[in-house]
Order: structure tokens, then C-alpha cells, then sequence
């Protein structure tokens, strides 16, 4: 099973072959480990996920952007014949089905997974049985397996921001909270939670200890009652679980982001993937390099400058001359 996930199309006349390039971008992330060929079959998916009718050939497919020779052939493959041969003789492999079972739980990357597989273990019930090969990540993702495996519908997750901020407002009401990811960008459900959070006197000239009330120590402290297990937690990231009586556990991640980087952190954790490639993209184009932490002009020297200042998600936009696409429009 494929964990990837497409934006949201209630009619996706390709979902057959999405499916298909799904499960080969899947093998070649947690097998081969090839980066290039797991995105660009992510990509493909994307691409013909989005389209209002249904691809009808390899040259068809190949006047969209992102689709070349080898992807077309597989789409003609498909559709003469209903299935792909590649992909069939990955399914047969164990091996592989073990990996990518084992590549499920959180904290269980292909690395792990495949050394683990070389040591007879294979399934979730050979996992339970050898805990003492797992490090504490690993054995949070395996503690709460099941619940991890089920989406998050949306008004959980919009129950859980009320709280988040309900929480937090109690230390200071000029703490800022946003939930990213899918969520942010309108989908129904979502794989887990990511919110950032930042407050005018978290900054990066100002020493994040100088004052405790400001911390994200102090922060996930105030979570109590909603957060029930942690996996890490630092200065600026904490890593856990969390749960709605009554509810599966979920997996919630917060930053603690100094403010001139928010909005940029903000941008680039609600995504999507490629959204984000070709905003950066764009922003080269413009002279600017664009990453999570801040936008920087790149001189004549070709070294980026200062970071520029950046008080709206729009101030992005604008600096790169990108027409501004409001968060559910950045689902491709």
C-alpha cells in the first residue's frame, strides 16, 4: 500500500496508473533509494492526477510537463494490457513487501527497514517481538502503529488547532499558531499535524532561553492533557503524540520558528512539494534564493545578500513578482 497521497480531485480519470506510479515511486524511495526516479514518478502523478480526462496514450502523455519516454511507455503498457510488468515483479519480491511494510512505522526509514529485513524480520508482529532493535522514535511509531495508519479527517484536526491555541494563549495571547501541511491547504484528511508557532519576542537576535516563559519546553508543558507521548523535543522542534478522548493517537509536530523567519516557514511546510519547486524555481529566476528560513537577493557576485524582510505571506510573493495562490490553489 502506498502511503504517497495526491491532492484532492473528487474525479481523477487517471487514478488507475496513479496508483501504479504511486507504488514505483514508493519502491524506489524505500528499496533503491533513488531520489531522482521517486520524483519524478511522484511528479507524473501529480501532473495526471489533476487532468479532467483520461490519458489515452504514451505521446499524448508526453506533451505534459514532467512526463518523458519511460513514463509514456509504462502509461501504453498499462493500457493495452492493465497492468505493468515492472511493478508485478516488485509485488512478487518479499523482500520488498517486507521493506515497505517495515518503512510504515514512524521512525523506520530504508536504511532500517532493509537491515532489519537482512535480520529475519519482516512484519509488524516480527517488530513487537524484537523491540531491542528499535531506538526510542521506533518504537513510539510501532507503539501506536494502528492509529498512525488511519487519516486524520479535518474537524479533528480543526479541533485540535482550538486547543493547541487555547493552550498556548494561556502563557502569552501574542503567540502565533499555524497548522500546515494538507490541512492547511484544504484537504479533508490529513497524515498527521504540523503547526508552527512564534511570538514577537522569539527572534533571532534575542537568546530563546533569556526568558522560560518562552520556550517550547514551557509550550509542550502547557499541551498536557493533549499530548501523551514524546519522541524528541529541542529548542526548536518538538517531535510526539497526541489524542482527542475518545479518538486514535495522532502524530503532531511544533516548530518554534523566530519570527522574521515565520511566513517563509510558513510557506514552505503547507507545501505542496512541487508548489514549493516551483516557487524556489521562480524565485532563481527573479534573482532571489528562497528556501524555509528566508528570502535572499543573490548579487552580481552570485552570493545571497541579507535576509529580506518578510511580514506576510504575500511579502513573498510580491518580492519574486509570483502571483499570489491562496493555500488551496497549491495543491499540485
Amino acid at each position: 500500500m502506498s502511503k504517497l497521497s495526491l491532492p484532492s480531485n473528487e474525479k481523477n480519470c487517471n487514478a488507475d496508473f496513479c496508483k501504479v506510479l504511486l507504488d514505483l515511486a514508493e519502491y524506489e524511495k524505500n528499496v533503491t533509494r533513488n531520489v531522482h526516479k521517486y520524483n519524478a514518478y511522484k511528479k507524473a502523478a501529480v501532473v495526471l492526477s489533476t487532468l479532467d480526462h483520461k490519458i489515452q496514450s504514451g505521446d499524448e502523455a508526453k506533451k505534459l510537463k514532467g512526463i518523458g519516454d519511460k513514463i509514456a511507455k509504462k502509461l501504453d503498457e498499462f493500457n493495452e494490457t492493465g497492468k505493468l510488468k515492472k511493478l508485478e515483479s516488485i509485488n512478487l519480491n518479499e523482500n520488498v513487501k517486507s521493506i515497505n511494510i517495515l518503512t510504515r512505522v514512524s521512525g523506520i526509514g530504508p536504511v532500517k527497514a532493509a537491515d532489519l529485513v537482512r535480520s529475519g524480520i519482516k512484519t509488524i508482529e516480527d517488530l513487537k517481538n524484537n523491540e531491542d532493535k528499535l531506538n526510542h522514535h521506533q518504537r513510539i511509531g510501532l507503539k501506536y502503529f494502528a492509529d498512525f495508519e488511519k487519516t486524520i479527517p479535518r474537524n479533528e484536526i480543526q479541533e485540535i488547532e482550538v486547543l493547541i491555541k487555547t493552550l498556548v494563549y494561556k502563557i502569552s495571547k501574542k503567540f502565533s499558531v499555524t497548522i500546515c501541511g494538507s490541512y492547511r491547504r484544504g484537504k479533508a484528511a490529513s497524515g498527521d499535524i504540523d503547526a508552527l508557532i512564534t511570538h514577537p519576542k522569539i527572534t533571532l537576535k534575542q537568546n530563546r532561553n533569556k526568558n522560560e516563559k518562552y520556550t517550547l519546553e514551557k509550550i509542550v508543558e502547557n499541551l498536557e492533557g493533549l499530548v501523551i507521548d514524546t519522541i524528541s523535543v529541542g529548542e526548536t522542534k518538538f517531535m510526539g503524540v497526541c489524542i482527542l478522548r475518545g479518538l486514535p493517537a495522532r502524530r503532531l509536530d511544533i516548530r518554534l520558528i523566530p519570527l522574521e523567519q515565520f511566513y517563509c516557514a510558513v510557506l514552505y511546510f503547507t507545501g505542496s512539494d512541487v508548489f514549493n519547486k516551483q516557487m524556489r524555481a521562480h524565485a532563481l529566476e527573479k534573482g532571489f534564493m528562497l528556501n524555509e528560513y528566508s528570502l535572499r537577493h543573490i548579487g552580481v557576485t552570485g552570493v545571497p545578500g541579507e535576509p529580506v524582510p518578510i511580514s506576510s505571506e504575500e511579502d513573498i510573493f510580491a518580492y519574486i513578482d509570483f502571483p499570489y495562490k491562496q493555500p488551496n490553489e497549491r495543491n499540485y
